[in-house]
């Protein structure tokens, strides 16, 4: 049997703590003495999927980079076809922007986010190019200069005072080698493609280009590099393709999507001399925005084959790795409840009250991230409460007293100091407040809820002894995801059944991005701008009970990892971290599962494969 010294003419290095990990150690084995594993540093190069685009296009226009993208214009499935729509993407969901002047695609794309290039393109079937360009501020669109030779399906790469232009093509189909610069105000012709072609990708800069793919007689595989006054040729692309999208600089690109006969989602990286096969997209398609850097971009939209997707892919490669969000299995809780309180976090976790088999109870128990405990009891029992707090310092408000709910509604409050529930200053509307409320015990929030026969929209603020009225939902819902602050809360979802979202500020709600999936009994858990929704009713078969999670970055939702099973009016605590999802209903019956929830925003130092 071969050792690791016969193979690699060294010994495993025998270490107490990981290396400084870098592009350097990649392929290395160490074993770890304190944790008892061996290990090799992996670099992890693929695409993951992200926030969907609002409305699906091709021959779309892009700039910007992974954390701040554009896509504008492109080509609907449905008419009018010819669009001059623009989104914004922040790095996890697509928003509006400043619509294009005009109907516009097949056009290319520079710049960033703040300061973008729109160029060249196809404006109608007659006379169907045009030689407009267009700059973008991040909120509107003014024109600019003209390009000299108006053109369709053309390249572009650089930045809104430093743009390339180069190839595409005019009609019927008369392919372009013309090449021009842009200075933020004129373009000027410059160095020729050696071989002229529409549909190719582009990335770099104006002083350092680099154009691939693209179409003559049929896909090409060409690519030609420039170095600010002259195209040369560089390494052939390893699949040939038309209608291909670029990223990165001219010493280090990638090349993604694309058509061959059919959409292709193979990707290629180029080092300055020749491309190597990487990995493939989820989804193959052609058309598409892309815009980002060789170790982190975005490929949004395009054309499937059959239709147009609003699928968004990101692709990173490099040694810092973002941890995949995953649900586990924690420890189950010793009873099935319901439409419980619950507070803390995914090791320090307090449940109060609910429903269970037999009726609403009193009982608490703490979690501490494998197993749970009794606490003492609340002096009222009932399910429907609405919470806020912390393991030592909650507060319990509102509820029902019997099981069912029907009208025996509770205004009473009690706060938890850690070892005992006392009773507070009553709630001013009574109400069930099922898995809703959030801030602290001397800063609570009660918003919405259920009053006998009709949901309610009013909103109390606590201070640690009385109930205030503030400033009412903007409109009446119960069952909803609530979390957050007092002065920076967040209320999704409820029912009657809604996607809507709103933002409070202590005084004041907003409008906030809508929900993928609209839902209500479900929980919510972390901040204003991370929060996570999980699972809930969605209301029509078969997404009653639904497994989805939604996560929201302040602007708008996305989903994520499933849960293992889809509940209702379960319990939910946490960060966007570590999060808890507690016990519930399923359609069948209740149960006590506990689930942990591990979220995409810890980093690590490298990524490690442990071996044994």
């Amino acid at each position: 049997m071969s050792e690791y010294s016969g193979i690699r003419g060294t010994r495993v290095k025998y270490l107490a703590s990981d290396p400084t990990l870098n592009t350097s150690t990649e392929g290395q084995v160490w074993y770890n003495s304190t944790s008892g594993t061996l290990k090799s540093l992996v670099q992890i190069k693929a695409w993951s999927s992200a926030g969907a685009m609002s409305t699906g296009r091709r021959y779309i226009g892009s700039a910007g980079t992974q954390n701040a993208g554009l896509g504008f214009g492109g080509y609907t499935d449905t008419p009018p076809g010819f669009s001059n729509l623009t989104e914004e993407y922040s790095g996890y969901t697509w928003s509006n922007g400043g619509n294009l002047p005009a109907v516009n695609n097949e056009l290319a794309g520079a710049g960033t986010q703040t300061a973008g290039l729109a160029f060249g393109g196809n404006t109608s079937p007659t006379p169907g190019v045009n030689n407009a360009t267009n700059e973008y501020d991040g909120s509107a669109w003014t024109a600019g200069g003209n390009l000299n030779t108006a053109r369709r399906s053309l390249a572009g790469c650089g930045t809104q005072t430093a743009g390339l232009a180069f190839g595409g093509k005019t009609p019927p189909a008369t392919l372009l080698n013309s090449t021009e610069k842009y200075d933020g105000s004129v373009w000027t012709t410059s160095g020729n493609l050696t071989t002229a072609r529409s549909f190719l990708g582009g990335a770099g800069t104006q002083t350092a280009g680099i154009g691939f793919g693209g179409y003559t007689t049929t896909p090409s595989a060409l690519t030609e590099e420039f170095n600010g006054s002259t195209w040369s040729p560089g390494g052939n692309l390893n699949t040939a393709r038309q209608i291909v999208q670029g990223a990165g600089i001219q010493t280090n690109a990638l090349a993604f999507s694309g058509y061959t006969a059919t959409a292709v989602g193979s990707t290629e990286q180029y080092d300055g001399t020749s491309w190597i096969s990487v990995t493939s997209m989820n989804t193959a398609r052609y058309g598409s925005a892309g815009f980002g850097s060789a170790t982190a971009a975005v490929c949004g939209t395009g054309n499937t084959g059959p239709s147009n997707t609003t699928a968004t892919e990101e692709y990173n490669s490099n040694i810092n790795s973002i941890a995949v969000a995953a649900w586990a299995s924690g420890g189950a809780i010793p009873v099935a409840k319901q439409r419980m309180g619950a507070v803390g976090t995914q090791t320090d976790t307090l449940v109060y009250g609910g429903n269970t088999a037999t009726g609403p109870v009193a009982t608490s128990q703490t979690y501490n991230g494998a197993s749970w405990t009794s606490a003492p009891s609340l002096n009222t029992g009932r399910q429907g409460l609405g919470k806020a707090g912390t393991t030592s310092a909650a507060l319990g408000f509102g509820g029902a007293t019997t099981s069912p709910v029907s009208t025996s509604y509770t205004n009473v409050t009690e706060e938890y100091n850690g070892s005992a529930w006392t009773s507070g200053g009553n709630l001013n509307v009574t109400r069930l407040n099922s898995n809703m409320g959030f801030g602290t015990q001397t800063a609570g929030v009660a918003a919405g809820g259920f009053n006998a026969t009709s949901p309610q929209s009013a909103v109390e603020h606590y201070d640690g002894s009385v109930w205030t009225t503030a400033t009412a939902l903007p409109s009446a819902y119960y069952s909803q995801g609530q979390t957050g602050t007092q002065t920076a809360g967040l209320v999704a979802g409820g029912s009657p059944y809604t996607s809507n979202t709103f933002e409070y500020n202590g005084s004041a709600w907003t409008a906030g991005g809508s929900l993928v999936l609209g839902v209500e009994n479900m929980s919510a858990f972390g901040t204003q701008d991370a929060a996570v929704v999980c699972s809930g009713d969605a209301g029509a078969s078969p997404l009653n009970y639904t497994e989805f999670t939604q996560l929201y970055d302040g602007t708008g939702w996305r989903t994520s990892a499933n849960v293992a099973t889809g509940t209702v009016t379960h319990g939910g605590t946490g960060t966007s971290d570590l999060g808890l999802k507690i016990s519930g209903e399923t359609e069948s019956t209740g149960t006590t599962s506990v689930e942990e929830w591990s979220g995409e925003t810890q980093t690590v130092t490298a990524s490690t494969l442990t071996t044994s």
